[in-house]
């Protein structure tokens, strides 16, 4: 990729910008059952308990859900580890790629490249 400001080259990035958004959630929700489980095994109180209870089994619903989306979007492949080995080859590539880029081109006019709005 020569030119990250061209507007080609933003072909595919919603995609890949979900995926990276979905992952995160899931991370997250995985590190906040984690923390509910701790908190339960700190818990005083059999009100409190239940409270934490309830709420990470709610976290865990959620990260099935999240967990389906990804499979269903082919974002993740958890039962197949050689398709989850070449997805994770290509983020690794395009990570490469992203950290090749030059951020600060010397040449940043894009005057032609956008449509201009009609007056």
């Amino acid at each position: 990729m020569n030119d990250y400001l061209d507007p080609i080259n933003s072909v595919g990035m919603p995609e890949l910008i979900d995926s990276s958004l979905a992952l995160d959630f899931l991370i997250t929700i995985k590190e906040g059952i984690r923390n509910y489980s701790i908190a339960l095994t700190e818990a005083a109180s059999p009100e409190v308990r239940t409270t934490i209870r309830n709420q990470m089994e709610a976290a865990i619903d959620l990260q099935a859900e999240i967990l389906d989306l990804m499979v269903e979007k082919k974002w993740v492949f958890p039962y197949d580890m050689s398709e989850q080995q070449l997805l994770d080859l290509k983020a690794a590539q395009t990570a490469v790629e992203i950290a090749g880029m030059d951020l600060f081109p010397a040449n940043n006019n894009r005057k032609g490249l956008f449509p201009t709005p009609p007056k």
